[in-house]
């Protein structure tokens, strides 16, 4: 008869394995906005690492991989449930399949790095782990359109560490934080022999804090500097297109762009608006471009509005000039999948499924991609974002540096909890890669003013209608990351894996040398 006693034991041990996977994978998560927890998620890695080197075949680490991940994505991504809840009699039932299904998806990436690493040599696995790993949360940037959301490397995000993402980016910071995780698990599970590789590990972790508090640029001196504006109507995704509260939000956001100067301040050179701030189309909003102008006297306005070419919607930023002239336009290029278009819009038609987010009903269209736009002499060119785009490091590469960053979103639809807050984590990071200020109008919140450092220097907080003046950030020098991107790391992770795949060298004891 089988051993029924010893497979049940072992099936035990795998749905133990699997939990504490799961559960140090939400402690990982902790670490993002807006819990903040660094350490508490710097604990929960070191804890995936240490499960991982307990796995000894292939199948066993890529359970840990998937059940770290699902952990993780189920937290961080808890926000994905919200936008079904704007309409929840028709949508509503939905928003625990996303939830489960996306982070279950996003876990296949983890997965498929610890298998990877686990059929590594011996005495390599653990610096497989670091290339495995580093390389898919790469790839999850990319495939399939990609998803950037709350990268390992955006860990470090409340503390002076995310100033080392100027030179090396938040993809960068991974490979670093899993490199120093990876380094004091071996040496804590070599014991005395692995001293040298902990203390390594460890002296690394506070290079990476100290260093990056020695690195952070000085406040800038605002004395002198352009003042810019930004508008937040605060209002509800369910309300937002409604009739009768339409004309509310209208009315509000022009008597926010007609107000006085802030004391102490210049009267504004720049107003901002949020993503789809105006309720009509572009061509038919001329008299209420006028009605903006007129409030914002010779300010320029910034404003998200939604256009229509040959048949095709746009999602896009207009900037109106004096008498509401629109002087230039940008459109959103990287849509977010299953929100502003659906993959396989034809079948999701037979089932009557379309985007959230979507306005037309065959989606939006992606505009031709990054480009800047002249706002004068006196604020110089802006790189536009519209909302998801801010997620992406690779979408801030455009041909000509711009000399400030101009997000503008509708984070109504991630509701109150947590997806606002790692929205500007985000971008706070995309600052510092930069070295560029953002500014960031927000329908519902969080608008702020964001420095090149990262530096959050006036907000307006989540769910509060008002405006915000203050003085416009110079750009800082020109950083190495800005001028790389990501192709230096893929090719260094390249290179590292080709390396681990090359076979092992023994030496026999007669001399001979052996492939192994």
């Amino acid at each position: 008869m089988p051993d029924t006693t010893a497979a049940a034991q072992s099936r035990l041990r795998s749905l133990a394995r699997l939990a504490l996977a799961i559960l140090a994978g939400a402690a990982l998560g902790l670490g993002q906005a807006p819990w903040a927890m660094t350490w508490a998620g710097f604990a929960g890695l070191v804890a995936i690492v240490a499960l991982f080197s307990l796995a000894r075949a292939p199948r066993a680490a890529l359970a840990t991989g998937w059940g770290a991940g699902l952990g993780y994505f189920a937290l961080v991504l808890n926000w994905v449930t919200e936008p079904f809840q704007v309409d929840a009699a028709t949508t509503g039932w939905m928003a625990p399949f996303a939830l489960v299904l996306l982070a279950a998806g996003l876990a296949l990436f983890w997965a498929l790095a610890f298998w990877c690493a686990a059929r590594a040599a011996p005495g390599r696995r653990l610096l497989a782990l670091v290339v495995a790993w580093s390389a898919v949360e790469l790839a999850r940037a990319y495939v399939l359109t990609g998803f950037a959301w709350a990268t390992l490397g955006s860990l470090w995000a409340p503390t002076d560490a995310l100033q080392w993402a100027a030179w090396i980016g938040t993809h960068g910071l991974t490979v670093v934080t899993l490199g120093i995780a990876v380094l004091v698990v071996g040496g804590a599970r070599d014991g005395r022999a692995g001293l040298p590789r902990l203390a390594l590990g460890l002296a690394g972790l506070a290079a990476l804090v100290v260093g990056g508090a020695a690195i952070t640029p000085p406040l800038q001196d605002l004395a002198g500097r352009p003042v810019v504006r930004l508008v937040q109507p605060n209002a509800p995704q369910h309300q937002k297109w409604d009739r009768s509260f339409v004309p509310i939000f209208f009315e509000r956001q022009v008597e926010y762009t007609a107000a006085p100067a802030s004391e102490g301040l210049d009267r504004p050179s720049l107003t901002v608006w949020p993503e789809t701030a105006l309720p009509m189309l572009l061509q038919n909003a001329d008299d209420a471009l006028a009605r903006i102008s007129d409030a914002a006297g010779p300010a320029k306005v910034a404003l998200g509005i939604q256009r229509v070419e040959d048949g095709t919607w746009f999602n896009s930023l207009a900037l109106a000039g004096p008498g509401g002239a629109v002087e230039a336009t940008y459109d959103k290029h990287h849509l977010v999948p299953f929100g502003e278009y659906m993959p396989f819009a034809s079948l999701f038609a037979r089932i009557e499924v379309g985007g959230l987010a979507q306005r037309a009903a065959g989606g939006y269209g992606a505009g031709p991609g990054p480009r800047t736009i002249d706002l004068g002499p006196e604020l110089g060119r802006a790189l536009p974002l519209i909302c998801y785009e801010a997620v992406f490091p690779q979408d801030l590469r455009s041909p000509q540096r711009p000399d400030l960053l101009l997000q503008i979103t509708n984070d109504a639809w991630f509701g109150t909890v947590s997806g606002p807050y790692q929205h500007l984590s985000q971008a706070r990071m995309r600052a510092v890669e930069q070295g560029l200020p953002l500014l960031r109008a927000a329908n519902t919140g969080i608008s702020a003013v964001i420095d090149g450092a990262g530096r959050v220097l006036d907000s307006l907080p989540l769910g509060e209608a008002g405006y915000l003046d203050t003085a416009l950030p110079p750009p800082l020098r020109v950083t190495l990351y800005s001028r790389t991107g990501d192709l230096p790391l893929a090719l260094l992770l390249g290179l590292l894996a080709f390396t681990l795949c090359l076979p092992r060298r023994r030496v026999s004891v007669d001399g001979d040398s052996a492939t192994t």
